[in-house]
């Protein structure tokens, strides 16, 4: 038998300090995982105190629901991606956390494909029960659409030129079924490589990125985390590639920033959802001691008074 796949949580003090963590409040992590902050935060709720979380992975499932039998703050499990925050009472939270990134065992467990330093079936899914897997779709998929999505979520300059290799493989030897095969022929597709970096990289990013429809879930999950937070709650995330983590700093700018109307200069300024936004990145001794730090960026920041009927 394999040992357990190791899980470093990256930024673990720095997301659970940006939570503000009160004794006797109510937290959401809006991915578990593999508990990292969850325990953290756990750590520092008193009897009172409550944590729901969150995950589309069955596997982290079942590790949420081993940590709620034997802690009752961990009140509320839930199978169910980040999106469906909105299910959540409004005003309800003390604070909201979000990890973005893939965790150590998803990455490290050939039977997911999400990796391609490791063989096995082209998946992807974070949750493997439910959707369309990485294979069933390539199988299918219009050469402009590979192309699309590889360019877009994966900024990669030649997803053309990748996506006409994969078209090829399909016709001459029917669909493309695990990770190796995959990386060989993006590898043999891509005519520069960056120093240090898999020419797959990319490609594998953007598909996983499109089965997930993780930016798009991402938006509506920081929408949510508006309404469900409290009057000076915190809305904390972490991002790993500069796609999700745009997108969170575009919505915390437009949620905190004032915008001045040069038609109305003697009006009132417009009420803010939120403030105190803050960047926070790994230290460089955390980068040292797990690699895959080397890309997060943390962000926060706290929301106002403003009701959710007043938000733009």
């Amino acid at each position: 038998m394999q040992p357990p796949l190791a899980h470093c949580t990256v930024l673990l003090n720095e997301a659970v300090q940006a939570l503000h963590v009160q004794a006797d409040g109510r937290y959401i992590d809006a991915t578990f995982g593999r508990g990292g902050h969850a325990r953290a935060i756990l750590a520092r709720l008193s009897a009172a105190g409550r944590l729901a979380v969150y995950d589309k992975d069955p596997q982290a499932i079942a590790a949420a629901q081993q940590l709620a039998a034997s802690d009752a703050r961990l009140h509320a499990v839930h199978h169910q991606g980040f999106a469906a925050l909105a299910e959540q009472p409004e005003a309800s939270a003390d604070g909201i956390l979000m990890d973005l990134g893939v965790s150590s065992p998803q990455l490290d467990d050939p039977t997911r494909g999400f990796s391609f330093r490791h063989d096995g079936p082209l998946d992807m899914r974070m949750d493997p029960t439910r959707g369309q897997s990485a294979a069933e779709w390539l199988a299918t998929a219009e050469v402009t659409e590979i192309a699309e999505v590889i360019r877009e979520y994966g900024e990669e300059r030649f997803a053309q030129s990748i996506a006409k290799a994969l078209d090829r493989r399909r016709q001459e030897r029917g669909p493309i079924g695990t990770t190796a095969e995959l990386a060989q022929i993006v590898a043999g597709a891509v005519k520069t490589r960056q120093p240090g970096k898999d020419p797959a990289t990319r490609t594998f990013q953007a598909i996983r990125i499109f089965i997930n429809a993780e930016l798009e879930e991402l938006q509506h999950a920081l929408k949510a985390a508006l309404r469900v937070l409290k009057p000076g709650g915190w809305l904390v995330v972490i991002s790993f590639h500069s796609l999700e983590d745009r997108l969170v700093k575009q919505f915390m700018a437009q949620h905190a920033k004032d915008a001045y109307d040069r038609r109305q200069p003697l009006a009132a300024p417009k009420a803010l959802a939120l403030a105190q936004v803050q960047r926070v990145l790994p230290s460089a001794a955390e980068v040292a001691a797990n690699p895959r730090a080397r890309s997060a960026v943390l962000r926060l920041a706290q929301r106002s008074a403003l009701a959710w009927e007043a938000l733009p």
